[in-house]
């Protein structure tokens, strides 16, 4: 009898046992089968969430003057490449309210904007409509008033936002302000150039070149002979510039020749001295100017901002009532060298903004 029941119950925890594994193994293929439906129902959205951008737009915000032709230029360039391109838009206020109101179900995959920028003086794009042209201070003074429009949904993280505008690449700040006026719950990235974008060129339709500076006071020229010597002292790693014959030619008579660029930066001072202690002071020559500018620290900062030694400006003073007016004005020679192919024929590198020895993307 006890033998009958010992048979039993080892039949009894046998079955249990087979039980148990039964169901462990069941709940794995429930587990298994369960991960594997959340797997392809991830797939699909994702699937369904692939994004599909609007094809390229481009800004051209400017128009040319005189013998010019840079805007022209970037017309002709971007209509070749069928992009949409917008005119009128001469603000950072106008381009962002088109961007709103254009905007359609498809986020927008690049924004080219074009741009003539003075390297000095900054964008000759204005804030908002007849406002200030944006400078990394003019465009943080209407950011923090609230003057520029906010950007609505209509970008993702891909979306580039293209800046074809000189040097624009080298000021920090102004990048950085220009970001966050694009940015929503998405982070665009921000394309530029450390170098200057030519439009409408001779050989080429848009090229990159490498700039090179000397200055002089405007009006008050040493001539090109010395001028060569200077700018040759100042960068003397560079050996393929011919900088006297740079400096004489105005324009790209081959593929890959430097040639020079002209232009004037100002400075404007104004001190009051209604509630100073200190007489305003009386200045016979240039040189006194100059030597009173570099020992006021204040003064000298703001010179100093422009990169351009004190004395390579002719100032000019006015005293009016209790205020003294000081004026700069200074010629800069920009003299720019092509950026061309080290090997092979010779011919211009193309400008692609995926490559990041030409282009900076914050």
């Amino acid at each position: 009898m006890k033998k009958v029941i010992r048979t039993i119950g080892m039949t009894l925890a046998l079955l249990m046992l087979i039980g148990q594994f039964t169901s462990c193994n069941n709940a794995k293929k429930a587990e298994n089968a369960t991960k594997k439906e959340e797997k392809t129902a991830t797939n699909i959205i994702k699937k369904e969430e692939k994004v599909v951008h609007r094809s390229p737009i481009v800004f051209i915000t400017g128009y040319d003057k005189k013998d010019d032709n840079f805007y022209t230029g970037a017309r002709t360039f971007f209509k070749d490449k069928n992009f949409q391109i917008i005119e009128d838009a001469y603000s950072l206020e106008e381009i962002i309210e088109w961007l709103n109101t254009n905007a359609t179900s498809n986020p927008y995959g690049e924004v080219h904007i074009v741009n003539k920028t003075n390297p000095w003086l900054g964008m000759n794009l204005e804030t908002v409509v007849n406002g200030k042209k944006i400078t990394s201070e003019s465009l943080q003074e209407s950011i923090n008033e609230g003057n520029i429009p906010t950007l609505k949904n209509v970008i993702t993280n891909d979306t580039k936002i293209i800046f074809h505008a000189n040097q624009l690449a080298k000021n920090t700040a102004l990048i950085n302000n220009l970001k966050s006026t694009f940015i929503t719950d998405k982070t665009p990235q921000i394309i530029a150039s450390p170098y200057y974008n030519i439009f409408g060129g001779e050989f080429t339709n848009h090229y990159l070149a490498e700039p090179f500076y000397v200055f002089y006071p405007t009006a008050n020229s040493p001539g090109k002979v010395d001028l060569s010597k200077e700018i040759a002292r100042k960068y003397p790693n560079e050996k393929e510039v011919e900088w006297f014959a740079a400096l004489t030619n105005e324009k790209e008579r081959y593929v890959g020749e430097p040639y020079t660029l002209q232009y004037n930066v100002p400075i404007k001072l104004e001190l009051d001295y209604h509630n100073s202690d200190n007489d305003i002071p009386s200045f016979t020559m240039e040189e006194e100017v100059m030597d009173w500018i570099a020992n006021d620290e204040d003064l000298a900062n703001k010179v100093r901002e422009l990169n351009i030694p004190v004395e390579k400006f002719r100032w000019t003073w006015k005293v009016k009532n209790s205020k003294l007016t000081l004026k700069g004005m200074s010629t800069v020679l920009c003299v720019l060298k092509p950026i061309t192919k080290p090997y092979g024929d010779l011919e211009h590198v193309k400008p692609d903004t995926t490559n990041k020895r030409l282009y900076a993307m914050k």
